[in-house]
């Protein structure tokens, strides 16, 4: 949500980052509707201190013995016309709350202007990816091996899920497990295990509702699925004032993921690149407002250092304005290196969302010994995704027999194993 103040005080400014979001100017139109709907609160405001006036003077006008009817007269009209301004100043109120709510967060002014991914900055590569002879993609790799099955995942749930087995499917547990491990033992994150269902208002805190709603899977009950731990995790300072000193709070949490992908028909229908549900390990930060900077480069850190410890080649990028995602200032890609797709695919979105989300859930903090209060920031970031986790691993622990090596990192984790062959 955008700061109406900051709009009225500096139109100019809310039109220059729309703009660089590749968006037309905006500012007339939010303080049209709040011209309109303060003029209706200031009329609504007239009438009830006249109300209030106009029973005094009943009281006055009887002592006095004037005629009362012209005030009741008067009175009777005001009782008439209140409702109807109220419900003007009603919906006058919603319709700039619904529109300012539509609109994405501003962009940081270092972020790289652009239209579309073709924009994005690259500002640090990790890693110098192993040739492999005729490299195999994962999906390849893990049907071979008899531990990865797609056909029995659709006859029970239909595309774009997948059913993992042995040695596959311990191996996801460890790399969630690892991930988990070290965000909470080296890197401070508190582990949390946060509702995989929620109300419309948490995902409408975090800027998913209502412009993603055709992404979301709804349940019956008027629950959501949460397409990310990041919805939760955040949550849990809505609606709260924090004391800054307690401050940054930082949370990560292992759950499954559900999203419809509804916008991604026929983009990536092979194999386990986009899946409807997968295993996340997210990171979610609460600063004070002049923490975010600083917490921002350090979550980024905490991602890429999970693929440092598996070995894995990577590259971060810096998302141009016309690339990012609704509820973010600044964005930060790690691309993990897949040698069967020879690209780079994206494994972490860590992003700082300055106030934008805080001012939707209402979540403040305090310096101590002051009054006022101020919004917190908030930030998010995969720590990292699972499965494409798995995905890339595969790939680049691939062997010339189709088996795959397990990184030093993980053996822990998979009872000393060292390789995954066939039915293992």
């Amino acid at each position: 949500m955008h700061d109406l103040r900051a709009i009225r005080e500096n139109p100019e400014a809310f039109d220059r980052g729309l703009t660089r979001r590749g968006l037309d100017p905006l500012s007339s139109v939010v303080l049209d509707l709040d011209l309109r709907r303060r003029a209706a609160q200031t009329r609504l405001q007239e009438m009830l201190a006249r109300r209030n006036e106009a029973a005094k003077d009943i009281g006055l006008a009887k002592k006095e013995g004037r005629d009362v009817q012209p005030i009741l007269d008067e009175m009777a009209q005001l009782k008439e016309r209140l409702p109807q301004v109220e419900e003007e100043e009603r919906t006058l109120g919603a319709e700039l709350d619904t529109y300012l709510a539509s609109l994405p967060n501003l962009p940081a002014d270092d972020v790289p202007e652009g239209p579309d991914e073709s924009a994005n900055v690259e500002i640090r590569r990790w890693g110098e990816p192993k040739p492999i002879a005729n490299p195999k993609e994962h999906y390849e790799l893990g049907e071979k091996l008899g531990l990865m099955d797609f056909e029995a995942a659709a006859r029970m749930s239909g595309a774009r899920f997948t059913v993992l087995k042995g040695g596959l499917a311990r191996l996801e547990r460890a790399l969630a497990q690892f991930m988990l491990d070290l965000h909470t033992a080296e890197h401070g994150y508190t582990e949390v295990a946060p509702p995989l269902m929620v109300r419309d208002n948490a995902l409408f805190g975090t800027g998913q509702l209502p412009k993603f709603a055709e992404d979301l899977f709804r349940t019956n009950s008027d629950h959501y699925l949460i397409p990310t731990s990041e919805v939760p995790l955040t949550n849990l300072v809505n609606d709260q004032i924090l004391d800054t000193e307690g401050l940054p709070y930082r949370f990560t949490a292992l759950t499954p993921c559900f999203r419809a992908e509804a916008g991604s028909a026929g983009k990536d229908t092979r194999g386990m690149i986009r899946q409807h549900q997968f295993w996340k390990v997210e990171m979610v930060s609460i600063t004070a407002p002049d923490q975010s900077e600083a917490e921002h480069e350090r979550m980024t850190q905490c991602a890429e250092t999970v693929l440092q410890r598996l070995g894995l080649p990577y590259r971060t990028i810096v998302l141009c304005t016309g690339d990012m995602g609704f509820s973010a200032r600044k964005t930060y890609d790690v691309e993990v290196w897949l040698p069967g797709q020879n690209a780079y695919r994206e494994i972490s979105s860590c992003s700082n969302c300055g106030d934008f989300q805080a001012r939707r859930m209402k979540a403040r903090c305090r310096m101590k010994g002051e009054k006022q209060t101020q919004f917190v920031h908030t930030l998010n970031g995969s720590g990292v995704a699972v499965g494409r986790c798995l995905i890339a691993v595969l790939e680049n622990y691939q062997q010339p027999d189709g088996s795959i090596l397990v990184p030093e990192a993980l053996r822990p984790y998979m009872g000393g194993l060292e390789r995954i062959g066939m039915n293992v």
